[in-house]
């Protein structure tokens, strides 16, 4: 019984860690900033509009700042 308890534990916490887990996004041509294509892979429910919404120096892509409020506001999912 003991070892079940310990197993069922251990099942749990690994899960918890798993739900907890931030998703990474990759700057793939490393200019230092995210484009829409670079984040759509991270986050394959997120839309032109809010992207174009997120980019506030419209600039075409999203700073890590900019990124940043966008997931504050929940906008995009942190």
């Amino acid at each position: 019984m003991k070892k079940f308890v310990l197993a069922l534990g251990t099942v749990s916490a690994l899960i918890a860690g798993v739900a907890q887990a931030q998703t990474v996004v990759e700057d793939t041509d490393g200019n230092g900033v995210y484009s829409f294509e670079e984040l759509v892979v991270a986050f394959p429910e997120l839309t032109q509009e809010v992207f174009a919404a997120a980019d506030a120096d419209a600039d075409g892509a999203l700073s890590a700042e900019e990124l940043a409020a966008a997931q504050a506001a929940g906008n995009i999912p942190a």
